[in-house]
């Protein structure tokens, strides 16, 4: 182990760029940690690419040099944490990098509490996606938040994505109508054909304000927002009086300047039709509902109730790419890269 190293990717522009371009990130290889005690040594088989990630990159919430942050699905190479062996899987959060420690005084986001994993009650990649942060995120915000009812119009933007595709198919679940805004026309029918979506609009349209305006016809009663921007705009002359919305990502403004505060104009364009916003952070949803989301949505997907696509890559070098075309759209489901062999296939 000692002769062996330990490949990540970090920040090199400084300051970061509006969007990435292609010398944001630097790959570099240094020795592999060594666990002290209460921590274990992991190998990253699956890195979670998220919109959000951007944002923590632009904020400075990443240490300069450190591998930039992802949650991540990692296989225990050593540890000296009870109760984990070598050979269990986690969840945790790695980040871009090939290996990485977990346990006490490892940092990581408060809300981000690392866990074994069972292969016998799903998929691997699901713990970063479906069965993870980002299915408690579309839970939290569609169930808790949104609380669609029958025969209701529940629109949800990003439909495709990993979250949106999530969302959409809840709101069907509690008897709503559910109308998606997507891209391209595959995404569009992947939404309807496969998820059960009513209606799918793509925004790449120059009609999308009448298109949208036409799949809704009876308005629209429960927004799950992740893009803004236009797409927000063609929604906001449609809201229903008691209408509510979420705000779960903004990623058509990520490369706005921090004091533009997209989501309060928002908030505030909706509030003065009578709608009834929240902003969504998934870390006030883990404590108290975790068991509940997993004990709910587990059945969903294994009974096919909830489906789930996702788009994975392969390789650490893909990385800094495989994120910018994510960033832009150009992802078909979930991103995740993997950078090594996931003995459970």
């Amino acid at each position: 182990m000692s002769e062996a190293m330990n490949r990540y990717w970090t920040l090199a522009a400084d300051p970061v760029p509006a969007w990435p371009q292609p010398d944001t990130f630097e790959l570099r290889t240094g020795p592999i940690p060594t666990p002290g005690p209460g921590q274990a040594l992991t190998r990253t088989i699956y890195v979670s690419l998220d919109p959000y990630q951007w944002g923590y990159k632009r904020r400075g919430v990443e240490a300069k040099g450190a591998p930039c942050h992802a949650r991540t699905v990692s296989r225990v190479v050593e540890s000296r944490i009870p109760g984990l062996a070598p050979g269990d899987f986690v969840f945790n959060t790695n980040g871009w990098s090939e290996y990485g420690l977990m346990g006490e005084g490892v940092p990581r986001p408060g809300y981000m509490v690392p866990r074994k994993l069972d292969p016998a009650k799903g998929k691997l990649s699901h713990a970063v996606g479906v069965l993870g942060m980002l299915g408690l995120t579309a839970y939290a915000g569609m169930i808790l938040q949104g609380d669609p009812k029958p025969g209701e119009t529940v629109v949800v933007s990003a439909a495709s994505g990993g979250v949106g595709q999530i969302a959409g198919q809840l709101a069907r679940l509690k008897g709503a109508r559910v109308v998606g805004i997507a891209g391209k026309p595959e995404k569009c029918a992947f939404v309807t054909d496969t998820l059960g979506f009513d209606a799918c609009v793509s925004h790449l349209d120059p009609t999308l304000p009448a298109d949208l305006a036409a799949a809704c016809p009876d308005g629209v009663d429960v927004y799950f927002e992740n893009v803004g921007g236009a797409v927000f705009q063609a929604v906001l002359p449609l809201f229903n009086p008691g209408a509510r919305m979420t705000i779960c990502g903004l990623i058509a403004h990520y490369g706005d300047a921090p004091e533009a505060n997209a989501g309060a104009q928002e908030k505030a364009a909706a509030e003065a039709r009578g709608v009834h916003v929240q902003n969504l952070f998934v870390g006030d949803y883990v404590e108290g509902h975790h068991d509940t989301f997993l004990a709910d949505m587990g059945p969903w997907v294994a009974e096919g109730k909830v489906r789930y696509l996702e788009d994975i890559r392969e390789g650490l070098e893909t990385l800094p790419a495989a994120f910018a075309e994510m960033l832009k759209g150009g992802n078909f489901g979930k991103m995740l890269v993997r950078i090594a062999d996931d003995p459970t296939l």
